[in-house]
């Protein structure tokens, strides 16, 4: 019974300020005419009338699925050469002046380039979002590295753990939190230029929706994927938060 009340208080107050923001917007959207400031009705029928049409859906799925891949490829590139670069130092002094040379170009700095390089397509907007998420996760992956203590290194030696176990067993682990800290920012980046992205030349996804309706002047449309927009990131770091405890207790390093 405590256990239940007590979800039930952690609950009450996002719904309560979800609920006061929802109220502030419809009072606000009555100052104005619907195709400046549509309110949450006028969104919510616009998300209703999107879905009964079939292309809400597509979109949605085409959306996920570029940033699926661009973010599997960040992560796959990003952390086994941030373990590298963070247990090799030396190789990291090489490295990293080219890596703080290229980190601070904006991915939306590429786009001339990806569409010169990629075509008009998927190409260029899985280009911009690996941009976009690969340099978190490789420096949050190196800093996590070299900030494992010394001494889990020493007591692996003393039992005579060799380096590949010491690598896998102690470094990775220990190492995790950090590296999950660079997994989640590479997904609020990322995430963000896929509008950007897709807004390049793309034909189809949540980002050439949003444009799409600005063409047509439907402001709830446009709202509507913004909202959309910002309720599947919140449904992926909700994802990348359960699966991080799930590791986390496998490796012992989370409650």
């Amino acid at each position: 019974m405590n256990g239940f009340i007590s979800k039930l208080a952690r609950l009450a107050l996002p719904l309560t300020s979800l609920i006061a923001f929802t109220l502030l917007w419809q009072v606000t959207a009555r100052r104005y005419p619907p195709e400046q400031f549509p309110a949450p009705s006028d969104v919510v029928r616009s998300i209703v009338e999107l879905a009964d049409m079939g292309t809400l859906w597509s979109h949605m799925g085409i959306s996920l699925a570029r940033f699926g891949a661009a973010y599997l490829l960040a992560v796959l590139a990003g952390i086994p050469l941030g373990l590298f670069l963070g247990r090799f130092i030396r190789c990291h002094k090489a490295i990293d002046p080219l890596i703080q040379v290229l980190r601070p170009i904006s991915p939306i700095a590429w786009f001339p380039l990806a569409v010169l390089w990629f075509g008009i397509g998927n190409a260029p907007a899985v280009f911009i979002i690996f941009l976009a998420s690969f340099y978190p996760v490789l420096l949050a992956t190196i800093s996590a590295v070299r900030a494992v203590p010394p001494v889990y290194l020493k007591v692996a030696g003393n039992f005579g753990a060799p380096a590949g176990m010491t690598f896998l067993r102690v470094i990775v682990p220990a190492a995790f939190p950090g590296i999950m800290v660079g997994l989640h920012i590479a997904v609020g980046t990322g995430w963000i230029h896929l509008v950007a992205g897709e807004m390049l030349g793309a034909q189809s996804g949540l980002g050439f929706m949003i444009v799409d309706a600005r063409n047509f002047l439907r402001t709830d449309q446009i709202m509507a994927g913004m909202l959309l927009v910002g309720l599947l990131g919140l449904a992926i770091y909700r994802g990348m938060k359960s699966l991080e405890r799930i590791i986390g207790r496998r490796w012992g390093v989370s409650q």
